[in-house]
């Protein structure tokens, strides 16, 4: 009797052991910083007296361009984006319906198969569309089908969208990398915006507008990425940061 109680409690162990480490594999997962915003870098900052770098920088002269992205309640995956150098603005819409100009209400009833996404505008010379793909990365579930955080349904789905053939490349062979970081099979879509319109404006900046409102992303982690400023930014980065290797 003793042998087999033993034998038990050593199998039991094995399957705790087995699932910690599967945890940990997988937070380890999201937790990955792009290469872009490696935090060793000589020439990397991070934010000190401001919350948000890209309000201090001048983006008239750049040529921008756009992304669309889908992480669960646009709130959180807007006002994450936000906080991303190099990004000069973020807006909250419904992307690739059915109808034309949906209300919020419409895409809450889910049949008009409109998904809650961001419209990125950035500045390529800053930040390129792969680091901007696993910061989407770093705070969404990908494994998950229609359900992020506490909200469910196909409104909730994540994705990649853009207008440009050769950008929806790009975006492809980035989450088909990203598969790598995960034993289950990546569900992030990534296709062709067919549309998009623009939320009500109680949906823009919304958790600036409420800072204690829901969130199902952790927005501490836009905090700890580095800035990696180009030439003419340095200046205007080292006035609001400090060097990253001196941040711990």
């Amino acid at each position: 009797m003793n042998t087999w109680r033993h034998l038990s409690c050593f199998l039991l162990c094995i399957l705790l052991m087995t699932a910690c480490a599967s945890a940990e594999n997988h937070n380890e997962s999201k937790s990955r910083i792009p290469t872009s915003q490696q935090a060793d870098s000589e020439s990397a900052y991070q934010l000190k007296d401001v919350n948000n770098i890209n309000e201090h920088i001048d983006y008239n002269d750049s040529k921008l361009e756009e992304v669309y992205f889908a992480g669960g309640c646009f709130w959180g995956v807007e006002a994450f984006f936000e906080k991303i150098y190099g990004v000069s603005d973020v807006v909250s819409g419904y992307a690739n319906g059915t109808i034309e100009n949906p209300s919020y209400e419409d895409v809450m009833k889910g049949k008009d198969n409109f998904v809650e996404a961001v419209k990125i505008t950035f500045d390529p010379e800053r930040i390129d569309l792969e680091t901007l793909v696993n910061d989407l990365f770093l705070v969404i579930d990908p494994t998950s089908k229609n359900k992020q955080g506490n909200d469910i349904g196909v409104q909730y789905r994540t994705g990649v969208y853009s207008k440009e053939r050769a950008d929806l490349d790009k975006l492809q062979q980035v989450v088909d990398r990203q598969q790598s970081n995960y034993e289950q099979k990546i569900v992030t879509e990534v296709e062709p915006l067919k549309n998009f319109y623009l939320a009500e404006e109680v949906h823009q900046d919304y958790l600036a507008k409420n800072p204690n409102g829901y969130c199902h992303i952790d927005l501490r982690i836009a905090d700890e990425l580095a800035i990696q400023p180009i030439d003419k930014d340095l200046e205007v980065v080292k006035k609001y940061s400090i060097p990253k290797k001196d941040a711990k």
